[in-house]
């Protein structure tokens, strides 16, 4: 993996049905820093992480890496649906991308990542057996697996048990340190424990707040007191944002 870049949003225009979601949206995402995004539903969150991917062209702006290189390539998603393929094993689906790339899979790497996910035991099984929560396991370990320096989360603990969650946010934070990160939750908790700037998206066209900037290393402890301080803070932007 290279070095992480930063990315910069800038007039960012997107329409839909005559309707617009965003109009010259400017976003600035700091390189190798984990930022976390909230808003109402349907704000244009998904859509915002869509672009920054190249897979939803904007009507108007640019979407540029800090390094001036392309980010084709560079970006891990993981989407709300864990996408799984209903034919391939829990291992076959954390190897996908490199199957598709024509690699050969690091079989090791990849039950590693299962067992730090809880499932080592499910390596074979298929998608079918497999609870929501454990499928939206595999697909974290997917996202791990390909170690790009700019990683998309929609969502991506949403299903998961309360325990399971901070389980898996402390390991998120771990395998993730050092690269760029927009992660999407409705959660303020999360996006207090996992950000180190926290923004909300809101409004019709929507608009971006100033970023709510925490300190301090990640994940943040449940009773990390400035943590609280801020998640109350953002409680209130959402509330003048809804």
């Amino acid at each position: 993996m290279g070095p992480a870049p930063g990315i910069t949003i800038t007039g960012a225009t997107l329409t839909y049905d005559g309707a617009a979601v965003f109009a010259g949206l400017d976003v600035m995402l700091e390189a190798g820093r984990l930022s976390a995004l909230l808003g109402p539903s349907g704000v244009g969150k998904t859509s915002l992480l869509r672009a920054i991917a190249g897979l939803e062209r904007l009507d108007e702006g640019t979407v540029h890496a800090s390094d001036g290189a392309p980010l084709a390539g560079r970006v891990a998603w993981m989407a709300q649906r864990d996408l799984l393929l209903p034919w391939a094993d829990a291992l076959g689906n954390v190897t996908l991308g490199a199957r598709l790339r024509g690699e050969k899979p690091d079989a090791g790497r990849a039950e590693g990542l299962l067992a730090r996910v809880g499932l080592a035991e499910k390596r074979r099984a298929l998608p079918a057996t497999l609870s929501g929560g454990e499928r939206q396991r595999v697909a974290l370990a997917r996202t791990l697996y390909e170690d790009k320096p700019v990683v998309l989360m929609d969502e991506p603990f949403s299903a998961l048990d309360a325990i399971t969650r901070a389980r898996l946010q402390e390991l998120a934070a771990d395998v993730l340190a050092g690269r760029t990160v927009l992660l999407i939750t409705h959660d303020p908790w999360e996006a207090c424990r996992l950000g180190e700037a926290v923004y909300v998206l809101s409004g019709r066209p929507a608009t971006l707040s100033a970023p709510l900037v925490l300190d301090g290393a990640i994940p943040r402890a449940p009773d990390d007191e400035a943590a609280l301080r801020a998640q109350g803070r953002l409680l209130k932007r959402l509330e003048v944002g809804a």
